[in-house]
């Protein structure tokens, strides 16, 4: 039973981060930006999303090793340059697929509090999408490349700023994710475990107080 539990977490978490990255690409092209159309990325097939390590071998990971459940799906590419305010809208495109996890998050948890004769294993079913997605919130608005919170925090800054920033996470960032997620640095516990974990549990238990 434990094992298709684990399964069934993978999957969530391929339609979770599908959705992630759909609305991505729908941010973008309602702003203008045709990018994500063009390349075949404004589609709910999975296929469209996945990336080999970050969708599939950490996931994987996670899962059967009790790490929190997070992943990420290839970068969708982008032109800002077709955006009539490119810095606040690159932004707006950031902030849209987590997001979109962080409503199919409140979406369940309102559908198993207020819709009565839920059974139990419906109930399960439904907070551990909660859980996933909420994870998925909270990882993704990181400012560690190559998640959203990256871009985000590249756009806040002056040009300058951003220019020197980009540069390093170019060279280092994919190196300090790793870090992030696997190197333990307290009492066997990674950097990921330590943040990501208490704000995903303080989120879950407000959606659902009662689990």
């Amino acid at each position: 039973m434990e094992i298709i539990f684990r399964l069934i977490s993978f999957l969530f978490l391929i339609i979770s981060i599908t959705l992630h990255e759909f609305f991505h690409s729908l941010a973008a092209d309602y702003l203008g930006d045709p990018t994500p159309r063009s390349l075949g990325r404004l589609t709910l097939n999975p296929k469209a999303h996945l990336d080999p390590f970050g969708t599939i071998i950490l996931p994987l990971i996670n899962i059967f090793t009790g790490i929190p459940t997070i992943g990420w799906a290839k970068p969708v590419p982008i032109d800002p340059f077709n955006f009539r305010h490119p810095r606040r809208d690159e932004i707006i495109v950031s902030l849209a697929g987590p997001f979109a996890n962080l409503t199919i998050a409140i979406t369940t948890a309102l559908i198993l509090r207020f819709i009565p004769f839920i059974s139990p294993i419906i109930y399960q079913l439904g907070a551990l999408m909660i859980l996933i997605n909420i994870s998925l919130f909270v990882f993704n608005l990181l400012p560690i490349p190559p998640l959203d919170g990256s871009h985000i925090f590249l756009n806040l800054l002056s040009p300058e700023s951003s220019h020197k920033w980009a540069e390093a996470f170019d060279h280092y960032g994919f190196v300090l994710l790793i870090i992030f997620v696997f190197l333990p640095i307290y009492q066997g516990q990674t950097i990921l475990s330590l943040i990501v974990s208490p704000l995903t549990k303080s989120i879950f238990h407000l959606l659902l107080p009662t689990l």
